[in-house]
């Protein structure tokens, strides 16, 4: 299962984010309760749960595993698993950006699969290294900025090394991320081609649920679906990709 956090502030503000540790609004963590309130309706019972070190993902984990019932469930929280880093675009306006440089030029930094936006330098404060919750994070893994392409090879490693294992044991896995760490993972997980997934969004709030096949390894989907009304979810995730429009 695969969950993107619930609505934040700056999502609320239509800015980049990134990296950049900002909260839940209350439509976030009402999104949050209502996803947990789906997967226990769906009967769901989970043996870990996976999330980044930021905070809009760390809570509507929380929140929804509360609304299961399973908030005493083991938690890994890993750096691995956090948004992309958004570089200078991070806190800046997305309509904004587009009436600056164009809307070739920032689809092609939001959505492209290997141009990153412009970095951040090393001494700005939305560089990860100047973060404590990094400080044990060797320097040179830090980004200054990333495209999806590097997000994909810091997420599949983690994925491989510490939940490939867990599925192996028969355990049920609760991933909850970002839209860009989850985006990593099911164009690996659904084979999705470089051109496509820069299309594909993934809204906010909602689980979606996989049945893999894993032999050692290797790992295969059986079957994918979000789960709630269909109809809503399409809406939501119309909604993110028209974020940079006016």
């Amino acid at each position: 299962m695969i969950l993107r956090h619930g609505q934040s502030t700056w999502n609320q503000l239509n800015l980049f984010t990134g990296w950049h540790d900002v909260p839940l609004t209350a439509q976030g963590e009402a999104e949050a309760e209502a996803a947990g309130a789906t997967m226990a309706a769906e009967g769901l019972v989970f043996d870990v749960a996976h999330t980044s070190l930021l905070t809009r993902a760390v809570l509507t984990c929380h929140l929804a595993l509360q609304e299961m019932g399973q908030v005493w469930l083991p938690v890994q929280r890993d750096w691995r698993l956090n948004e992309r880093h958004y570089g200078a675009l991070q806190g800046l306006d997305k309509k904004a950006t587009v009436e600056k440089h164009g809307s070739e030029q920032t689809h092609l930094w939001r959505r492209s699969f290997d141009v990153p936006p412009p970095p951040v330098a090393n001494d700005s404060p939305e560089h990860p290294r100047n973060d404590a919750r990094y400080r044990f994070v060797e320097s040179h893994a830090l980004p200054a900025t990333e495209c999806l392409k590097d997000v994909v090879a810091r997420v599949m490693p983690y994925f491989h090394t510490e939940v490939v294992p867990q599925l192996n044991a028969g355990m049920n896995v609760l991933i909850t991320a970002h839209g860009n760490s989850l985006r990593a993972l099911l164009m690996q997980l659904e084979n999705v081609s470089e051109a496509k997934i820069a299309e594909l969004n993934i809204p906010t709030g909602v689980p979606r649920r996989y049945e893999l096949a894993i032999n050692g390894d290797k790992v295969s989907m059986k079957s994918v679906r979000y789960l709630g009304d269909q109809a809503a979810i399409a809406k939501a995730a119309e909604a993110v990709a028209n974020q940079t429009k006016g």
